[in-house]
């Protein structure tokens, strides 16, 4: 048994799940004998490929009408009726089928959620960029609670506020926040700088600095509470708070207590004001629209907390080809108030939306919160509604527009590549690489791979180059082609191998196999100027690959290509569409090499002043650091600083300043 909120659901392995194995691709016929002995119940099902990977998830009030759905693509017949090109593709995947009996549609819904956040599987539909968005964070778990930007996972104890649309959103908000309540702005989880004497924000009143006992932490923590309430949206509530202070303070003759809160009341009242649509008919709802075409859909949610509309957030969803209008809405609803931090006590949503007492059950079983879902007839709600989806529909058809226009300028970029490099086809895929190094140190490369213009960032390979000893770019160049390339060659040398599998004696024999090194590259970029080229032309020789594979050079500054064979280097006007693109290339790959150039620094770093410490594990290594912030400030710290790392016993500080000084 299992058990959600107040849901439980009972699994019957035999007679509730049902499995297909071993047809042959494009002829289910085991699937779909599954799928005609379903039960007329509802529940949820999964269709796994050969390997039990999950393909699709989906929820049905009756598995039994809703599976018969997928008989047709299942067996490739005419049915009368198109399967759409994503359901024929998963249908010929489709090697099992399951099913979970529930009690209710509520509960199918719910499972089909969980179900689909375990799996992720790929023929879902995907709300994008659902988990990219920062937050405001009040870390409540310290003495004296911060009030910072955050796009970590979400701390026990700690209370968030968000997701909100842009970084710079956050940062506007952090700002006007500081101006009307006086939260400490120190980093550390501890207030206080090391000097011990306050900051300037204490000097222009805008820190009540507990680093120097200026309060104490009840009095701290109302204001963060404050903090707290405003970004609730009770920000009506904190006016009239500021104004009975303010004038108890007068009454009491505190004048300067008095002007505080004077200036708080102002601020406050400015950044209200600027607040849309004022109307407290509205009161604290959710309002929803939504709009899709044939590749993807968009929703739009309104958030009004206490009348004001105080936030527009934006989701697009993919893979929607195919799905009912009802089911991508249940996808996104699912998706957004699964993992929303507050959910408001009315939703709106389109007048199309059906099933609002399904929707309700859901997301009671979901969060454990009511909420009432209702379509608006009419009013300030139905009109605010009416926006929404004329907001949605416009964000779709941008999207559509910058797709195109994107992919139209992609594909003028290959164009162009394809007839300066005097290439056979379409440079399709394109692999850049770069060296990076510190006088000789931590010598390491980059790979980085763009397909149809677009970087491909799961194909990204790093080189940790060991090969030879200091400073030596065309060396560290030849190592890392050699070790990508080398099983290229093997690759097309063995006739009686696959395309993209490695030649191999037997198991231990050769390198693991890398599905980056599947593709062949077009073309492939070195950054340098002839040196690099000279070297990589030399790498493409040895393993007869001169005639398969493209190369350039792009070369800093000069931003002038040098070709194998060529003995002057070709210059393409600065907009030229083709080198605009190599460019692009050639920069990813330096970012990619320097950023694990950096990695592999930081780690030495640490090694080589923490490691032999007494009683220091890796544990205590990152408290030490989070603590101090960098080596010279821990090599400067007293015994008594030392002592105050959190989680660092009394003992172990004494004996790792007395190690550190005896050794010098």
């Amino acid at each position: 048994m299992w058990t959600r909120g107040t849901t439980q659901w009972v699994f019957l392995p035999r007679s509730g799940i049902r499995l297909a194995d071993g047809p042959s691709p494009g002829k289910n016929g085991a699937v779909a004998d599954t799928v005609r002995s379903a039960p007329d119940l509802p529940g949820a099902y999964l269709f796994r490929d050969s390997r039990g990977d999950v393909l699709y998830v989906g929820k049905a009030l009756s598995l039994r009408r809703r599976l018969s759905g997928y008989l047709p693509a299942l067996e490739q017949r005419d049915s009368g009726r198109v399967s759409p090109a994503k359901v024929r593709e998963m249908a010929g995947k489709a090697r099992s089928l399951e099913w979970i009996v529930t009690s209710s549609e509520v509960e199918a819904l719910l499972l089909e959620h969980n179900l689909i956040k375990q799996h992720l599987p790929p023929y879902n539909i995907r709300l994008r960029d659902d988990k990219s968005y920062p937050y405001i964070a009040l870390t409540m778990s310290e003495e004296y609670p911060r009030v910072v930007f955050t796009r970590q996972p979400h701390r026990r104890g700690d209370r968030y506020f968000g997701p909100y649309a842009s970084a710079a959103k956050v940062r506007e908000t952090l700002d006007t926040l500081s101006r009307i309540f006086p939260f400490r702005r120190c980093r550390g989880v501890r207030p206080g700088r090391r000097s011990g004497s306050p900051c300037l924000q204490y000097h222009i009143k805008r820190c009540l600095a507990p680093c120097v006992g200026g309060t104490s932490p009840d009095e701290y923590r109302q204001v963060v509470e404050q903090v707290a309430e405003f970004l609730g949206g009770r920000g009506a509530h904190l006016l009239r708070r500021f104004e009975a202070q303010m004038t108890e303070a007068s009454a009491g003759h505190d004048f300067e207590r008095a002007a505080l809160y004077r200036d708080r009341l102002t601020a406050l009242r400015h950044v209200l004001e600027r607040q849309q649509a004022k109307t407290f008919s509205l009161g604290t709802v959710d309002v929803i629209g939504f709009a899709r075409d044939e590749r993807s859909a968009n929703a739009q949610v309104f958030l009004t907390r206490d009348g004001l509309l105080t936030d527009r957030r934006s989701f697009t969803l993919e893979g929607v080809e195919g799905t009912a209008d009802q089911e991508v809405f249940e996808r996104f609803f699912g998706e957004y108030y699964g993992a929303a931090l507050f959910v408001p006590p009315e939703i709106v949503v389109p007048p199309s939306v059906e099933g609002l007492e399904a929707l309700g059950g859901f997301l009671e079983g979901l969060r454990g919160q009511k909420a009432v879902i209702r379509h608006a007839e009419r009013g300030d709600k139905r009109r605010l509604q009416q926006l929404a989806e004329k907001n949605a529909a416009l964000a779709l058809e941008q999207a559509r527009h910058a797709g195109e226009g994107a992919s139209a300028r992609r594909l003028a970029a290959l164009e162009r590549m394809r007839e300066v490099l005097d290439l056979p086809r379409l440079p399709l895929r394109i692999e850049g690489y770069d060296v990076s190094n510190l006088a000789g140190e931590h010598v390491v490369a980059s790979m980085v791979v763009f397909e149809g213009g677009v970087p491909h960032s799961s194909d990204y390979r790093r080189f940790a180059i060991r090969g030879f000893k200091g400073q030596d770019d065309t060396a560290a160049m030849r190592e890392a082609l050699s070790r990508r390339l080398r099983r290229e060659a093997d690759s097309l040398g063995d006739p009686s191998q696959e395309p993209g599998a490695m030649a191999s004696s037997g198991p231990s024999s050769g390198p693991a196999y890398d599905p980056s090194f599947e593709a062949v590259p077009d073309v492939i970029l070195v950054d340098g100027g002839l040196p690099q080229m000279g070297v990589a032309a030399a790498v493409l020789a040895e393993l007869d690959l001169s005639h398969t594979i493209a190369l350039v050079a792009l070369a800093k500054r000069e931003e002038v290509l040098y070709l194998p064979g060529r003995v002057s280097p070709l210059r393409l006007e600065r907009d030229d569409p083709a080198l605009l693109l190599l460019q692009h290339v050639r920069d990813e790959a330096h970012r990619f090499a320097l950023g694990f150039h950096r990695a592999r620094r930081r780690v030495a770093a640490t090694e080589s002043f923490l490691d032999g410490l007494p009683g220091v594990g890796d544990k205590r290594k990152r408290a030490l650091l989070t603590h101090f912030g960098s080596p010279d400030a821990f090599l400067r710290a007293s015994r008594e600083e030392l002592e105050a790392v959190p989680g660092l016993p009394g003992k172990v500080a004494r004996d790792i300043y007395n190690y550190v000084h005896k050794t010098g």
